[in-house]
């Protein structure tokens, strides 16, 4: 814009109703989140610009769309921008963005975040799902030192589905047998003493030795202690591959045996639990995401939104190795 017009734009503002302002400053706040989401969307895919079909890097400047700067593949000659091939493509309301990752880092519940930042709840929930979806997978590679491990039991829920293959529950019910049996779904947590966690829905209890071979094995370093309750799976584990172990009987009330003790995970556990009570049930298929998600915000691991917005644009932050 001119100068000239600018400064009689500016001079007409004393004119405007009360009401005309705030859309106003609504559409410059507006405008600049958009900025902001932007800069940070083609800030992050320069890091790795390459094409999502071919993974070629040999690429040109292709225009502008919906803000973004587009590309195109010199070798097979497709088009795309910085969000092709990420969770977020297709995604709508770039200007709410950084907003909602705000409100993923605060826990909100999916009603709760789509009143923040004025979005539909069934597209608050989406987008829940499309940002977790990298930042699920960003876990070590190794636990080294001590390690402990021990599993939790939920019961197993079809939250969501249109199809039941069970009596439904009327509001989250209980189960119909009694302990733990195949109504409850299994997760495994090792987590070693500088805080390092893995975790793994290993699917209907009860825990078995294939599953810590599947989830624990590949994770666990050379010269590892792994330290766990009294499950009758973990020796048997511990002996086919080699592994250190120690079983601290807590069912006999020894919880703890010098330095060896499982009190690091289950605290893992008793968060996870007290955390997960507010989403007022979460649906068996989803709680990969839901792990992912509380990895991420125990101990303020991603503190950001825009560190989160940056995970969920594949470019997870730095993990502990």
């Amino acid at each position: 814009m001119h100068p000239v017009q600018w400064q009689a734009l500016i001079a007409q503002f004393p004119q405007l109703s009360r009401r005309q302002r705030l859309t106003g400053i609504a559409l410059l706040q507006d405008g600049a989140a958009q900025a902001a989401a932007i800069a940070l969307i083609e800030q992050t895919a320069q890091a790795n610009l390459h094409c999502p079909a071919c993974r070629a890097t040999h690429i040109h400047r292709h225009g502008h769309a919906h803000g973004l700067q587009r590309y195109r593949c010199v070798p097979c000659g497709r088009t795309f921008n910085a969000l092709s091939g990420t969770p977020l493509a297709y995604l709508h309301h770039k200007t709410q963005w950084l907003a909602y990752a705000g409100c993923l880092l605060d826990s909100f519940s999916v009603r709760k975040a789509a009143e923040h930042v004025h979005i539909h709840r069934n597209t608050s929930f989406r987008w829940r799902h499309r940002f977790l979806a990298l930042a699920k997978t960003d876990r070590p590679h190794r636990l080294h030192g001590i390690a402990e491990a021990d599993e939790l039991y939920l019961l197993e829920s079809q939250k969501g589905s249109r199809h039941l293959t069970r009596p439904a529950r009327q509001r989250g019910g209980a189960a119909r047998k009694r302990g733990i049996s195949d109504e409850h779904v299994c997760i495994l947590v090792a987590r070693d003493r500088a805080g390092r966690t893995h975790d793994a829905v290993t699917g209907p209890a009860p825990l078995r030795r294939a599953h810590l071979a599947m989830h624990l094995a590949p994770v666990l370093a050379r010269g590892c202690v792994l330290v766990t309750d009294g499950h009758p799976a973990y020796p048997g584990f511990a002996r086919e591959h080699g592994v250190a172990h120690r079983a601290v009987n807590q069912s006999a009330g020894a919880r703890v045996r010098g330095q060896w003790h499982v009190q690091n995970v289950n605290a893992y556990h008793s968060r996870f639990k007290q955390w997960l009570r507010h989403f007022h049930g979460v649906a068996t298929r989803y709680l990969a995401n839901y792990l992912g998600w509380r990895w991420a915000v125990d101990g303020a691991r991603i503190a950001t939104a825009e560190a989160l917005l940056r995970s969920a644009l594949a470019a997870p932050p730095r993990t502990l190795r």
